[in-house]
């Protein structure tokens, strides 16, 4: 079934609970009709393979319930696999309706990479989630076990189980958990930093569903046609040999084996929800989503979306089948690059430590604007049908805002919420134990607004909070610097999401969020701090 849930200031307005109204939405809901023609919906044929799922057992009218994928997820750490393989429970955190968020760790033994793939952050895009427990299943078995010999896999099936449970794109609090991987506002996307800060994942895969008909349908007359959109980090930064490995030992593979399954794909691409924009645009260049933050933590970060969002529960065999087809590709590409993964992300870390104090660094970046023929599907009689779009790629990104990249940042000692945010990231922020000098530049303000925080698709959900929109110039700043205040060094391998998170005239810096108080509680620090 498909579900409308209320955003959050609509809930106010009812004045409801959030989790009382979302009940009675999912409990109320009708279902679904087809949204487009029987030509329409013969392009897409149940698979050959069956999976023994709840949510595709005869006569179910929804997905796998929160509680049974715990339970499934509970069979298989109780099982005995063959193989050596040991299965590890991991309790990654609880939704902000205390429902656990629960991982399982496959391993054979230390030192092997990790691979962690990550479902339904949104939860009203359960393919990914259905999809994972297939592929935990076949890890745990023959079917997959023995790439087990080269790479460790965690896999997170349902990131947002509050969101699933109520057939929500959001969480709780009305925050879209995907655009929350830098700002860390949610115990969600807490848990997957968690997750990344302990096991240092080389690939990350991210499983989504997009939108078929909706705003396609009104803004071209057509109906999407491809059984699955990809991509991998773009964003500001991405130390380049990512990128290609990337595209070479993930992207093609994927694309060859949906291929032989006969599964239609195409680069991921999304569209603005105000009814007059018919621009498309390849996923976003922010470092928001859980695919670029990954990037600059010098994984292998891919996004798989299926063709779900707004379709209910139609072809769900086969959104599942197109997710298991791509997962299998990555896991099997993982492995035969296992030792060229670790060395990649060895290489990206050293080369952006090296960096500080030299050179510069991107603050802010956008796509390439382009024109670009798509092949869309006639809602009427299924056939393809050519559409000629503007196109936003970020296969080649333009530089917005470039600064000298400092030494390090400075932080007030009032910033404890932002230095606790950085750490979750995975920073290392260092304490000024007594009073310093630092030679350091400021931001100075030149003009300041407040807006919705904007994305590709026209604002991010997040509980209708606005941002301070700043501009800045620079100017030296001698700081004298009190004890207990902090430093945070660019002479480390995440020093990008440092950038990404202090330097304030960008939509999703801590200062733009409220995270910092103030430009005059951080510095850009020109000169290392001695003793540190």
């Amino acid at each position: 079934m498909s579900l409308f849930f209320p955003s959050t200031a609509r809930l106010r307005w009812l004045g409801l609970p959030v989790l009382l109204v979302a009940a009675l939405a999912a409990r109320d809901a009708p279902a679904q009709a087809a949204p487009y023609s029987a030509a329409v919906a013969a392009r897409f044929p149940e698979p050959a393979q069956h999976y023994d799922l709840p949510a595709l057992a005869p006569e179910r009218d929804d997905f796998t319930r929160n509680d049974e994928l715990a339970e499934l997820l509970a069979r298989l750490v109780q099982s005995r696999p063959a193989g050596g393989t040991r299965i590890e429970h991991l309790a990654a955190g609880r939704s902000q309706a205390g429902v656990p968020i629960e991982a399982l760790r496959f391993t054979r033994g230390e030192g092997r990479p990790t691979v962690l793939l990550v479902g339904q952050q949104h939860g009203d895009e359960p393919a990914g989630a259905e999809a994972l427990l297939v592929v935990a299943r076949a890890l745990a078995g023959a079917e997959l076990g023995a790439l087990l010999d080269r790479i460790d896999v965690i896999v997170l099936p349902r990131a947002n189980p509050d969101g699933a449970e109520w057939g929500s794109r959001v969480a709780a609090n009305g925050f879209d958990i995907n655009r929350d991987h830098l700002l860390l506002r949610t115990p969600e996307s807490q848990a997957m930093a968690a997750l990344s800060r302990r096991y240092r994942p080389v690939v990350v895969v991210d499983a989504h569903e997009h939108t078929v008909v909706g705003r396609y349908l009104e803004k071209f007359g057509a109906v999407q046609r491809n059984d699955m959109l990809l991509q991998y980090a773009m964003v500001p930064n991405l130390p380049p040999a990512l990128a290609r490995a990337s595209e070479a030992w993930f992207r093609q593979p994927v694309l060859a084996a949906l291929a032989q399954e006969g599964l239609r794909t195409e680069w991921y691409y999304t569209n603005s929800m105000d009814p007059e924009n018919r621009r498309l645009s390849m996923g976003g260049v922010q470092p928001d989503t859980g695919r670029n933050v990954n990037g600059l933590r010098h994984a292998v970060s891919l996004l798989l979306e299926t063709r779900g969002v707004g379709i209910g529960r139609l072809h769900l065999a086969r959104r599942v089948h197109s997710h298991v087809v791509a997962l299998r590709a990555v896991l099997a590409s993982a492995a035969a690059h296992a030792d060229e993964l670790q060395a990649l992300q060895r290489a990206a870390d050293a080369q952006v430590a090296t960096l500080a104090c030299r050179g510069a660094v991107v603050v802010a970046a956008a796509t390439t604007p382009q024109r670009r023929e798509l092949l869309m599907l006639d809602p009427e009689t299924g056939a393809d049908k050519r559409v000629a779009v503007d196109w936003d790629s970020a296969l080649e990104l333009r530089t917005l805002v470039e600064r000298p990249r400092p030494c390090g940042y400075w932080l007030a000692a009032s910033e404890g919420a932002a230095v606790e945010r950085l750490r979750a990231l995975g920073l290392t922020v260092l304490p000024l134990a007594e009073p310093a000098s630092l030679q350091a530049e400021a931001w100075v303000e030149q003009a300041r607004g407040e807006t919705a925080r904007p994305d590709v698709r026209g604002r991010v959900a997040d509980g209708q909070q606005t941002i301070v929109r700043v501009q800045v110039s620079l100017a030296p700043r001698e700081l004298q610097a009190e004890a207990g205040s902090h430093y945070v060094p660019l002479d480390q391998p995440l020093a990008n999401l440092a950038v990404a998170a202090l330097e304030p005239d960008t939509q999703n810096s801590f200062f733009a969020n409220r995270l910092i108080g103030g430009l005059d509680r951080a510095a850009r620090v020109l000169v290392r701090p001695k003793g540190l």
